[in-house]
């Protein structure tokens, strides 16, 4: 919750890149935590990978208060008059990225993404690709300029993970705090 006492409202946004683990963790920390309300946005794609992945539909996923289709341009994060504490895209595409970064609201998406970043309120894209080209490398300079923040998916070890799912939380967690929320129970270089 906020200073008022209000519930703190998250956009968390699925695309069609491997990596829908980090989804599931990051939305089972999510729904461990009071006052949080997320709403979730899934392409065609990220629906198929999570599917392949992880054996999951969206529903199954918990920590969701409600899912909208990214065709839906009626959802409320397409405007900037809801009030959203900050969007994480996990995993991020790099044709989403490359969306975001020129401006372009070709689905739901793109336009929260979009909103996010006019309002100046936190959007972190775990961008899923390797190796990475130049336009990959140009796009996350232009996002991180516009005020985005670029957090691939990139793993750490130094915690010695006993396991993917070890992994992918430590990974999730580190996306909280990109957010500015506390992620409880993250194992941090020196302790604390």
């Amino acid at each position: 919750m906020n200073a008022a006492g209000e519930r703190r409202r998250l956009v968390v946004a699925i695309t069609g890149a491997s990596g829908a683990i980090y989804a599931c963790k990051l939305l089972e920390r999510l729904g461990r935590m009071a006052g949080m309300e997320v709403h979730a946005l899934i392409s065609d794609a990220g629906r198929q990978v999570l599917r392949l992945e992880a054996g999951l539909a969206p529903e199954d996923l918990p920590g969701v208060e409600k899912w909208f289709a990214a065709d839906d341009f009626t959802a409320p994060m397409a405007s900037g008059s809801a009030r959203y504490h900050g969007m994480v895209i996990v995993p991020c595409t790099t044709g989403t990225l490359a969306a975001i970064a020129a401006g372009l609201s070709r689905n739901c998406i793109h336009r929260a993404a979009d909103v996010m970043l006019k309002e100046r309120r936190p959007l972190v894209l775990a961008v899923r690709e390797t190796p990475l080209g130049r336009s990959h490398l140009e796009n996350m300079l232009r996002v991180h300029d516009a005020g985005g923040i670029i957090c691939p998916a990139m793993p750490a070890f130094y915690h010695r993970p006993a396991d993917l799912d070890d992994l992918a939380d430590q990974f999730a967690g580190r996306l909280l705090d990109q957010l500015g929320l506390h992620a409880p129970g993250l194992r941090r270089w020196g302790g604390d």
